[in-house]
């Protein structure tokens, strides 16, 4: 991250405004009707319910994400797998609270942009004349919903440059409104203002009928913060921190306006009554209806965003499949992956069709970014410990403080597993397919035969120096997973010498490494043998599309401009349009033979593994190779030796 971008600009708090806090910024539209519910309205419920809100957001968002995990940033990128890129050397299962972690935030994910935009434009039946036919859950109303969503997920493929610059303003407009809203109301029962005190929050908890279980309303005032960390690359440190407080304080406000309504109210109940429309002046409704319809487009907007750079920094790291990545605008960062926002859009409409309004979306929403922050918290250990080095007695108080809190919703957000079943298949098949990715990559290097490349240097010498040879190519690169720069696997020794001698000029090996660094751009070059055989390193943050071919290019332009690399030949006039050469890949496929000898469960993992890449993209495409200089071989994953032969002539 840019110097100038961790510093504290108003242009930069503007764009963190559009970009940072759209989930938990539009939080108000439906968090105090949650709790509230069809509950009987007391003091102690509204002052309970305020108080816990309150101290969440304290110790939820701004002590443990704004001020303690912000702090961990990987070269100014922020995330759950950027966490893991810093301390997944400290222990080799760390890997599994990264999946888990990641998984659950995707399939939670997709009931964001439904209970955010129903919340928004049910509020229609608030406006005079629209009444009949604004109604939840009615065809109309759904239809609606279904069609803004739509429409957001059919202009991912455009991406959001210009969209995007009227984020920031937007969302100024969103908070200050609310804020004022809230203020209006305070301003008439400024007693509201007791629920700071964290005992009433304690008295819910502890003494009103089944005051624990509201918790799980209580955590949707919080859902929103894991993009805090996910998006700290867009904004930087420091500008995040800054804008939290005037975030927060507006938040608050709205909060503790709407609950001195409900309490100057009088009435025994809500009777549906959404608090946060009621507290708008009649004749602003429209106009608030409005903004707030636009606040929560940009907070699905968020989401989809950070859902596609979740997606592609799973590929760099081994946990996704390949699979087809976009870069429709030059903004920094900003991707679009078409079959994750095709899976994103059908599951917004699967949740919409299927829970038809936001009150019933309420009580499914939650339970899985508590699991995500507990994966978090247990990421955020090992970096307090090993990477930060704290004292192991700050470590013990901070880990008691998040897990009493986590843990303590986690429980609270049990009890809707029932209305939430449906995401649980889809939650199971992320963590399933990212768990196969890499234990099936870890199967395949176990059976990976190195050999000593010195050994086969003067035999592939030889070949490319026998004119009676007919030449394959200028330059022959096979890919290599060998991180010893003296080793390669000995299947491409094979495809070198004992098929049909391949001769070329010069022979490359190079290999790809996925550094811990998000965008670094590094090569490394080791002459085994000048002008003859070369071995290229490749050095790649986790957040760089690995286009191979044209950093290949551009390499090989750079070494025969040093004159490190000498191309001559029969095709000088070739050369004098193409001074590179003729450049030819070669790409290794394993396949899983019928003889192989895995045991049981990594024989289940493999087949599910091939299966997967039968729908992912190839090697060659993944590596950004050109199919008109490239030839793929295929090898079994497993040599099964040769069983002896026992055959009767007659």
């Amino acid at each position: 991250m840019s110097k100038q971008l961790n510093k504290v600009s108003l242009a930069g708090l503007l764009i963190t405004l559009g970009i940072i806090y759209g989930d938990i910024g539009t939080s108000p539209l439906y968090v105090l009707k949650s709790i509230i519910g069809s509950r009987p309205i007391t003091d102690e419920l509204i002052y309970g319910g305020l108080s816990c809100v309150l101290w969440t957001l304290t110790l939820q968002t701004t002590f443990k994400y704004i001020l303690l995990t912000l702090q961990a940033d990987n070269r100014g990128e922020g995330g759950i797998f950027s966490l893991f890129a810093l301390v997944r050397r400290y222990r080799h299962w760390l890997f599994l609270p990264a999946i888990i972690g990641a998984g659950t935030l995707l399939a939670d994910g997709i009931i964001t942009p439904p209970i955010s935009v129903s919340s928004a434009i049910e509020g229609l039946n608030g406006v005079s004349g629209l009444e009949k036919y604004i109604v939840p859950g009615n065809t109309l109303t759904v239809s609606i919903i279904i069609g803004i969503i739509s429409i957001l997920f059919f202009f991912q493929q455009f991406g959001t440059k210009v969209v995007g610059s009227a984020f920031g303003p937007m969302m100024l407009i969103w908070f200050t409104m609310i804020g004022v809203l809230g203020i209006s109301q305070i301003a008439h029962y400024p007693q509201i203002l007791k629920a700071i005190n964290p005992v009433y929050a304690y008295n819910l908890l502890v003494h009103y009928p089944n005051g624990f279980w509201l918790l799980g309303a209580v955590f949707l005032c919080t859902t929103g913060a894991e993009a805090l960390y996910s998006d700290l690359g867009h904004c930087g440190k420091r500008n995040i921190q800054v804008s939290w407080i005037f975030v927060k304080t507006t938040l608050l406000l709205n909060y503790f306006g709407q609950g001195a309504w409900v309490l100057l109210r009088g009435k025994p109940s809500l009777n549906d009554l959404n608090p946060f429309y009621e507290i708008m002046p009649h004749s602003f409704l429209l106009i608030g209806i409005i903004i707030s319809t636009a606040a929560t487009i940009i907070a699905s907007q968020a989401l989809i965003s950070g859902s596609f750079t979740l997606i592609n920094e799973a590929m760099r790291l081994i946990f996704w499949p390949k699979i087809k990545v976009k870069y429709p605008t030059n903004i920094r960062g900003q991707i679009y992956i078409p079959s994750i926002n095709w899976i994103l859009w059908f599951g917004c409409i699967a949740v919409m069709l299927y829970f038809r309004e936001s009150s019933h979306m309420e009580a499914a929403y939650g339970f899985s970014i508590t699991i995500a922050m507990l994966m978090t918290t247990i990421l955020m250990f090992y970096y307090m410990k090993f990477h930060k080095k704290w004292h192991a007695v700050i470590i013990s108080v901070v880990l008691m403080v998040f897990l009493t809190v986590e843990i303590s919703f986690f429980i609270a957000n049990v009890a809707k597993i029932k209305q939430r079943w449906m995401f649980l298949v889809f939650e199971v098949g992320i963590i399933g397919v990212m768990y196969i990715w890499y234990r099936a990559r870890k199967i395949k290097n176990r059976y990976v035969e190195l050999v000593r490349l010195e050994d086969y240097i003067p035999m592939i010498h030889s070949i490319s120096r026998d004119r009676s040879i007919p030449k394959y190519t200028n330059h022959l690169v096979y890919l290599t997973s060998s991180d010893n720069r003296k080793e390669v696997e000995h299947k491409i020794v094979h495809s070198i010498l004992a098929k049909a001698p391949k001769r070329a000029d010069i022979y490359w090996f190079v290999h790809v490494h996925t550094t811990d660094d998000p965008y670094r751009r590094e090569y490394e070059v080791t002459h085994v043998i000048p002008n003859s055989i070369i071995r290229i390193e490749l050095r790649l943050g986790f957040r760089i599309d690995p286009d191979v071919h044209l950093m290949f290019r551009y390499i090989i332009a750079e070494l025969i401009t040093n004159k490190e690399v000498v191309i001559s030949g029969g095709y000088d006039a070739m050369y004098k349009h193409n001074p590179t050469g003729d450049i030819h890949f070669i790409v290794m496929e394993k396949y899983l033979s019928s003889d192989n000898e895995l045991p049981m469960a990594e024989r289940m993992i493999m087949d599910f593994y091939f299966r997967l890449k039968k729908i992912s993209l190839s090697e060659a495409r993944g590596f950004g190779l050109d199919p008109a200089n490239l030839t793929v071989e295929k090898f079994p994953l497993m040599v099964s030796p040769v069983p002896e032969m026992h055959l009767k002539r007659i």
